[in-house]
């Protein structure tokens, strides 16, 4: 809810302990990021002048390098000695323009939707297992619901994450719930993945997903499924309030707009539903 402060959060004290190790990790996997900006931002450039750029030694540049090579994330064009960018880079690059494609795609419909329910509105991705929101439109009203963009969230208590998970097939649903697990967070929390899987075919058969005070007591949340033009799930959207306005009769009323805002936001997208 908005208002909510959260406590500062300290490494777990064995990190705290692994963090002298990881020093020569983390300082190579800068130099790395710092390589691909710099070759990212030119035509075409030598081992040497990357180094210079970098300030680093050549020989440290050139090991770096074999390894983003090895990776697909830069090209060495030997005919003229030069590093280019990857097509690994280009195509996580690319990751992100889809994302943006869909936020910014979603953004006009989801303020309509947040006006028209009067309740705050998310929007999120699957990434490994979890949701991870992108957008919002936030509601007018003084006690709402919140999710920090960027934020991420368990799928199976989440009303985008069972959104997700049910445009899916159910070995998909589970593989990805034996890779996160599924903790309690609240005496609502559905910890049992035959149940999780019975609610998914729920959700399936009225097209929008509930999250009832799954998450954070107090909270429940409608969410519907957004599709690509291969009929495939890339995220979905959610109506989030208090459960004083979010009761079953307006979450009835609720399902149907979510649902339809998530069709128009397809359609924006060049999606379509699966046959």
């Amino acid at each position: 809810m908005a208002g909510r402060q959260h406590a500062a959060k300290t490494a777990p004290t064995e990190l705290q302990s692994l963090a002298p190790h990881l020093g020569g990790s983390i300082q190579a996997l800068e130099r790395g990021l710092k390589l691909l900006a710099i070759i990212a931002e030119a035509d075409g450039l030598s081992l040497t002048s990357l180094a210079q750029r970098a300030g680093i030694a050549p020989s440290t540049a050139h090991r770096i390098l074999a390894t983003l090579k090895a990776s697909g994330f830069v090209h060495c064009d030997d005919a003229h000695g030069v590093y280019l960018i990857g097509a690994q880079a280009f195509r996580i690059g690319s990751a992100f323009l889809r994302n943006r494609k869909l936020a910014d795609a979603g953004r006009s419909a989801m303020r309509k939707l947040m006006e028209a329910s009067g309740e705050t509105v998310n929007m999120g991705i699957e990434d490994d297992g979890y949701v991870v929101f992108i957008s919002q439109a936030e509601s007018h009203q003084s006690v709402r619901a919140f999710h920090r963009p960027g934020s991420r969230s368990p799928l199976h208590a989440s009303s985008i994450g069972k959104a997700i998970m049910a445009a899916r097939p159910d070995a998909d649903a589970t593989e990805r719930l034996l890779h996160t697990g599924m903790p309690k967070f609240t005496e609502h929390t559905i910890i049992d993945p035959q149940a999780l899987l019975a609610d998914l075919a729920r959700v399936r058969k009225r097209g929008w997903s509930i999250d009832n005070e799954e998450r954070a007591e107090g909270l429940r949340c409608v969410g519907a499924a957004v599709y690509n033009e291969h009929a495939e799930v890339v995220g979905a959207i959610s109506v989030s309030g208090p459960v004083v306005r979010m009761t079953e009769e307006r979450i009835g009323e609720l399902g149907p707009m979510v649902k339809r805002t998530a069709a128009e936001i397809t359609a924006r997208i060049g999606g379509r539903f699966p046959s």
